[in-house]
């Protein structure tokens, strides 16, 4: 088949869908792989690099007009699925819930879509789950950028002219995300302490060097397809009474809280903000879904109480190498299961297929 790479479209975005290697792999399994020039120089991935591995390299409208198979990070626009060939595969995040539009777009077109953000959370999908691997290094560097903002170190110093104390870390959500900000903070020499509306989490916080901060006396979050559902105001309640001393102590506070197609929740408020270290910095990776903190702005640093408030939008693209060739292995092995060398296998049987295809035949199967 022919896969196509374009240049990632989003303003900011560094990353591309394959990499050189992924790309000679695949063209060695018998594929065709062509890219837009330029796609992968933002990830360190330069032109000569995709020709030696026996890729096409040319323009993006001569891409798109042959692309029997489309692989993008990010969805796509109106427009470049109207220059897409009819009955075309795309395979992209797509978040479905919200965007409406391009769903139509792409069902008017007989696109069959395949969502990165739709993979099913079981164990024979684990090596195509886009959403943990990029979400591993936005861990990383979510502790990285609040290091950035912050006016102390991260670990016990002992020195002649006197002792530095450890840094103090709280992180909402013992995720993927959260658990790797955990290691990453205490490789760094922080004290770190998380919550999570699951209490099962708490041996995973513990294994990495964190303290649990347990929720008493409210009902756990349940879990749906790995993701936890949304919990309801008592239970946030009683999380902020349980996590407000630590809170009031941390000197870099992460949250990472997301529930699937719906506004993140806010786990701190303006009144909490208040009440926190002069210095004190808050990174909110849910930030692109509102946020879990009440004064969060999108792309923005807001300064507010002498707290710093960090809402930067997609962390993984901070570290374009390593997101495109971990998001590059996750494709490949989509395709490899979903395909062979000449065509898809549409099994709507299969839970994997099920699960992450969204648009086929003209018709939209899932929001």
């Amino acid at each position: 088949m022919n896969l196509s790479i374009i240049k990632e479209i989003r303003p900011g975005e560094n990353r591309v869908a394959l990499t050189p290697n992924v790309c000679a792999q695949l063209i060695k399994y018998g594929h065709q792989v062509q890219l837009e020039s330029g796609a992968g120089y933002a990830s360190n991935f330069s032109d000569e690099m995709y020709l030696s591995a026996g890729c096409n390299v040319s323009n993006q409208t001569e891409i798109l007009k042959s692309a029997e198979v489309l692989l993008m990070v990010n969805p796509p626009t109106i427009e470049l699925v109207q220059q897409m060939p009819e009955q075309a595969v795309l395979i992209s995040f797509l978040y479905a819930n919200n965007n409406a539009e391009l769903m139509e777009a792409l069902t008017q077109k007989k696109i069959s879509a395949f969502s990165m953000d739709a993979i099913p959370r079981i164990s024979k999908a684990q090596n195509m789950d886009a959403l943990s691997s990029q979400a591993n290094l936005a861990g990383y560097k979510a502790v990285i950028t609040g290091a950035d903002y912050l006016g102390k170190i991260f670990p016990l110093l002992m020195t002649a002219a006197g002792t530095v104390t450890p840094a103090k870390v709280l992180i909402y959500g013992a995720g993927v995300a959260g658990l790797q900000a955990i290691a990453t903070a205490k490789r760094l020499g922080a004290i770190v302490e998380c919550t999570d509306v699951r209490p099962e989490t708490k041996e995973q916080i513990e294994s990495l060097g964190g303290k649990f901060i347990e929720v008493k006396g409210a009902d756990a979050a349940k879990v749906e397809g790995g993701y936890a559902k949304e919990v309801s105001a008592d239970y946030l309640q009683k999380q902020k009474e349980a996590v407000n001393k630590s809170l009031f102590q941390a000197d870099l506070v992460i949250t990472t809280a997301l529930v699937m197609g719906k506004k993140a929740p806010v786990l701190i408020t303006a009144e909490q903000i208040k009440q926190m270290k002069l210095g004190a910095v808050v990174v909110d990776m849910a930030v692109e879904q509102g946020g879990n903190c009440e004064l969060s702005q999108l792309d923005k640093v807001v300064v507010e109480n002498g707290v710093s408030i960090v809402g930067k939008s997609n962390l993984p693209s901070l570290l374009p190498q390593n997101a495109s060739e971990l998001y590059a292995k996750n494709i490949q092995n989509l395709l490899m299961y979903l395909a062979d060398v000449n065509l898809f296998h549409f099994d709507l049987n299969d839970e994997i297929t099920k699960g992450t295809l969204i648009t086929h035949n003209g018709t939209q199967l899932k929001a």
